[in-house]
């Protein structure tokens, strides 16, 4: 039983560090806002069939 008791307490604690990870980008990151443009070349839009 201490096995597994010493388990979920080190499961615990790593979805704790992982959740505070995740919490702390989400509020001090920002994304850059940009607008993209990509070029498609017109024989991918409208391939020629054989």
């Amino acid at each position: 039983m201490p096995t597994l008791f010493r388990f979920v307490v080190i499961t615990a604690i790593l979805a704790g560090i992982a959740y505070g990870t995740m919490f702390a980008l989400v509020m001090f990151v920002e994304p850059r806002k940009a607008e993209i443009s990509v070029r498609i070349p017109p024989e991918k839009l409208n391939p020629k069939k054989i």
